[in-house]
C-alpha cells in the first residue's frame, strides 16, 4: 500500500500558511524607521510669543515635499509660509506667518525616511494660552489603507520571488545539473522570475500613492510616477527591473543550451553560469540593501554588503528547498531526485545557515543596540519570533539530513546488489557456453540431412516446371483479387498501427504509475518528502515575519525616541518660564557613544545668559565624555558661529555663564560631542532667542 501524507500533517501545513497570511494581514501600516526626536516649539508647550518658524528633528534624514510640514490654527487654516527646508543635520523647519494670535496650533508632518518608509504624525503647541481647536492631532495614516496593504503584499511576493529564482537556479547548478531538464524545476525557477518582475512593477506603480495620499486613483498618475523615479527607492526598483532582464537571459541559457549539453560539456559551462548568476543575484539583493535600513544609520558601508550576503543566503536555502520539494513531489517517476543531489543541497543549506547566523547577529546588534530592546520594542519581539522560527527550521533540516543519509545508504546497497546480480549473470553465461560445446556433432549430422533434402528439392522443382504454363492462365483472374486484398490490407494495417500506438501509450502510463508507486513506497524517500514539506511550511511563515520586520521601526530608533520623549515631557513645564531647553540625541558609532545632550539657556534673551549642558545615556543616567563644545549661529544676520566652552561641574553636567546673545532671532545651537579620541559628532537645533 502506497504511503501518503497523514491528514494531521496536511493540517499543520495549512495552519502554517494561515499564520503567514495573518501576519501579513495584521501588519498594518509600515512603522516609521525615522522617528521624531525633537521639536521647537515642543509638544504641548505654551510660549509667550508666536514663533517665527516650527522645527522638527528626526532620528535620520528624511525626504520632504511642499506639504510635508503644515501648521494649522485653531480653525484649521494653514499658517505656514513657503516650503519646508533643512536647517542642518536631521532638522527641518517651515516659516510661519507674522502676527499669529493666541491659541492652540497643530503641527502635522508626513515625510519619507531614508530607508524608504513613510513617517507621519501630529502634535500641538499654544501661544499665550491653550484654546479649543477644530483640528485633530491624531497622526495621519502613512502607508496604510488598501494601497498600503497592496504594497505589503508586493513586498512579500518580491522577497519570495527572489528566493525561488536564486535558490532554484543554485539548486540546479550546485546540486542537480540534470535537473535543468526536469519540467517541474524549470517551472519553479521561471515562476520566481515572473513573481519578482510583477511585484517590482506593482511596487513602482504604488510607490507614489503609498508615501503620499494613499488613494488608489493616484497609482496611475504619471506625474507622481515621475517624482518616484527621482527618489532613491524609485531608482532601486528600476535597477531591479534591468537586472531581471539579465536574469531572464541567464534562465534561458540554464534551461536551454546548458540542458542540451552532455555531462562533460556541462562542467565547462557550469563555472560561467555560476559566476554570472552570482553577479546578477548580488545585484538584485543590492537593490534592497541600498534603499532600505542597511543604507542608513551606523556603519552603512559594512551593513549593505552584509545585507546582500544575508539575502543571498536566505534565497539559497529557502529557494533551493522549494525546488527540492517540487522535484520530490512532482518530478517524473523515471527521473527521481538522486540521493547525491539531496546530500549536496544539505551541505549547501548548512553553509547558508552559517552565513545567516553571522550576518543576522551583526544586523541584530546594529538595529537593536541593547539586550533590553529584544523585549521592550516591537522590532525586538518580532526578531525573537524570527530566531525561534529559524531554530525550528534548523531542527527540521537536521531530520531531513538523517533521511538523506538513510536514502544514500539504501541507494548504495541497491548498487551493490545490482553489481552482485550482474556478476552472477556473467558466471552463468560462461557456464552455459561450456555446456553447449559437445552439441556441435549433432549439429553436423543435422546439416548433412539438410543437404540431402536440398538435392531432392531441386528434382521436384524441375518436375513442377511443366505445370507453370497451365497456371499462367489463372494469373489474370488472380490479379484483380490481389488488388482488392491490398486495399483491405492497407486499411487493416492503419487500424493496427493506431491500436499499437494506443497500447504503447497505455503501457508507458502503466509503467510510469508503477515506477511512481515504487518510488513513493520507499520509506526513506517518503520521510524525506515529509520533512522537506515541513521545512517549506515553516519557511513561508518565516518569510512573512521577515517582511513585517522590514516594515517595523528598529529597536535602536524606538528607544531613542522614547528617551527623547521622556526628556521632553520632563522639561515641558519650563517653556513658560522664558528659558529654552533643547534635547538632541547623538550617536558617535563607538562603544558607549549613544545618548542625549540637553542644552538649557536662561533667560533666552538678548544680553547675558546662563548655559547648562547635560549628557545622559539612553536610559536617563548621566555620564561624562572627553569633550563637549557649543557654537551659536544666526544665519539670517550672518552672525557666528559664536563658540562657547562650558566648564565641567559634575558627572554629565557642564555650565557657562554670561553667554552673550547680541540680537534676538532664530539661533542655531550646535553641540559637538566627542566620546573617544577619534569618535565625535555634531548635533544641532534651532531656537527662538530674544
Amino acid at each position: 500500500m502506497t504511503q501518503t501524507i497523514a491528514p494531521r500533517f496536511r493540517t499543520l501545513v495549512l495552519l502554517l500558511l494561515a499564520a503567514a497570511c495573518a501576519l501579513l494581514a495584521g501588519a498594518g501600516p509600515a512603522s516609521a524607521h525615522a522617528a521624531l526626536t525633537g521639536s521647537d516649539p515642543q509638544q504641548g508647550a505654551v510660549v509667550d510669543r508666536a514663533p517665527a518658524q516650527v522645527s522638527l528633528t528626526f532620528s535620520e534624514s528624511v525626504s520632504v515635499d511642499d506639504d510635508a510640514l503644515r501648521v494649522l490654527d485653531p480653525k484649521g487654516k494653514r499658517v505656514d509660509a513657503g516650503s519646508p527646508s533643512g536647517t542642518g543635520g536631521t532638522t527641518y523647519s517651515v516659516k510661519l506667518h507674522a502676527g499669529l494670535p493666541d491659541g492652540t496650533y497643530t503641527v502635522t508632518y508626513q515625510v519619507v525616511s531614508a530607508d524608504s518608509h513613510p513617517v507621519a504624525g501630529a502634535y500641538t503647541f499654544s501661544v499665550g494660552a491653550p484654546s479649543d481647536t477644530t483640528v485633530s492631532a491624531s497622526p495621519q495614516a502613512a502607508g496604510g489603507g488598501f494601497v498600503g496593504g497592496l504594497y505589503g503584499v508586493g513586498r512579500y511576493v518580491s522577497y519570495a520571488g527572489f528566493a525561488v529564482l536564486v535558490g532554484g537556479a543554485a539548486f540546479v547548478l550546485a546540486c542537480w545539473p540534470r535537473g535543468s531538464g526536469v519540467r517541474v524545476v524549470q517551472r519553479v525557477v521561471v515562476s520566481g522570475w515572473l513573481a519578482l518582475t510583477a511585484a517590482t512593477l506593482l511596487l513602482l506603480l504604488l510607490r507614489g500613492s503609498y508615501t503620499g495620499s494613499g488613494k488608489l486613483g493616484d497609482v496611475f498618475d504619471l506625474n507622481l510616477l515621475g517624482e518616484v523615479l527621482q527618489t532613491k527607492t524609485g531608482a532601486a526598483l528600476v535597477s531591479r527591473l534591468l537586472l531581471l532582464a539579465a536574469a531572464a537571459l541567464f534562465v534561458a541559457v540554464l534551461f536551454g543550451a546548458y540542458d542540451k549539453r552532455e555531462d562533460e560539456e556541462k562542467r565547462d559551462l557550469t563555472f560561467g553560469l555560476a559566476v554570472g548568476g552570482t553577479v546578477v543575484a548580488a545585484g538584485l539583493a543590492a537593490t534592497w540593501a541600498m534603499s532600505e535600513h542597511a543604507s542608513v544609520g551606523l556603519q552603512a558601508g559594512l551593513a549593505m554588503p552584509a545585507d546582500v550576503v544575508h539575502m543571498i543566503a536566505v534565497a539559497t536555502w529557502l529557494g533551493g528547498l522549494t525546488a527540492l520539494l517540487a522535484a520530490l513531489y512532482r518530478g517524473p517517476a523515471d527521473a527521481p531526485v538522486p540521493a547525491e543531489a539531496v546530500h549536496r543541497f544539505s551541505r549547501l543549506a548548512f553553509g547558508s545557515v552559517i552565513a545567516l547566523v553571522v550576518t543576522g547577529t551583526y544586523q541584530s546588534w546594529r538595529q537593536l543596540g541593547s539586550w533590553t530592546a529584544f523585549t521592550d520594542t516591537r522590532y525586538g519581539q518580532l526578531l525573537l519570533v524570527k530566531i525561534a522560527l529559524v531554530a525550528v527550521l534548523v531542527g527540521i533540516a537536521y531530520l531531513s539530513r538523517r533521511w538523506t543519509a538513510q536514502l544514500a545508504q539504501a541507494a548504495t546497497a541497491g548498487v551493490v546488489r545490482q553489481r552482485e546480480k550482474h556478476e552472477k549473470g556473467d558466471k552463468g553465461e560462461k557456464r552455459d557456453k561450456g555446456e553447449k560445446a559437445p552439441v556441435g556433432a549433432s549439429a553436423a549430422r543435422k546439416n548433412g540431412k539438410a543437404a540431402a533434402s536440398g538435392t531432392a528439392a531441386k528434382g521436384s522443382k524441375s518436375a513442377e516446371g511443366g505445370k507453370a504454363s497451365g497456371t499462367s492462365a489463372k494469373a489474370g483472374g488472380a490479379a484483380k483479387g490481389s488488388r482488392s486484398a491490398k486495399k483491405s490490407g492497407a486499411s487493416n494495417g492503419s487500424g493496427t498501427s493506431q491500436r499499437a500506438a494506443q497500447l504503447a501509450r497505455q503501457r508507458a502510463a502503466v509503467d510510469a504509475a508503477r515506477q511512481k508507486r515504487q518510488r513513493d513506497a520507499d520509506p526513506n524517500r517518503f520521510g524525506l518528502r515529509r520533512s522537506v514539506l515541513a521545512e517549506a511550511g515553516v519557511a513561508v511563515v518565516l518569510l512573512a515575519v521577515t517582511t513585517v520586520l522590514t516594515q517595523t521601526e528598529p529597536g535602536r530608533t524606538e528607544e531613542e525616541a522614547k528617551a527623547t520623549g521622556a526628556s521632553s515631557s520632563a522639561t515641558a513645564p519650563e517653556a513658560s518660564t522664558g528659558a529654552v531647553t533643547l534635547d538632541m540625541p547623538f550617536d558617535t558609532g563607538s562603544q558607549n557613544g549613544r545618548g542625549v545632550v540637553r542644552v538649557e539657556l536662561d533667560p533666552a534673551r538678548t544680553g547675558a545668559n546662563d548655559l547648562h549642558l547635560y549628557v545622559e545615556r539612553p536610559d536617563g543616567t548621566a555620564f561624562d565624555i572627553p569633550e563637549v563644545k557649543v557654537a551659536l549661529t544666526q544665519k539670517a544676520k550672518d552672525i557666528g558661529p559664536l563658540p562657547v566652552a562650558p566648564d565641567h561641574i559634575t558627572t554629565g553636567h557642564w555650565s557657562a555663564s554670561a553667554v552673550q546673545i547680541p540680537i534676538g532671532g532664530d539661533w542655531e545651537v550646535a553641540v559637538t560631542v566627542r566620546t573617544s579620541d577619534i569618535d565625535q559628532v555634531t548635533v544641532s537645533k534651532n531656537a527662538q532667542i530674544g
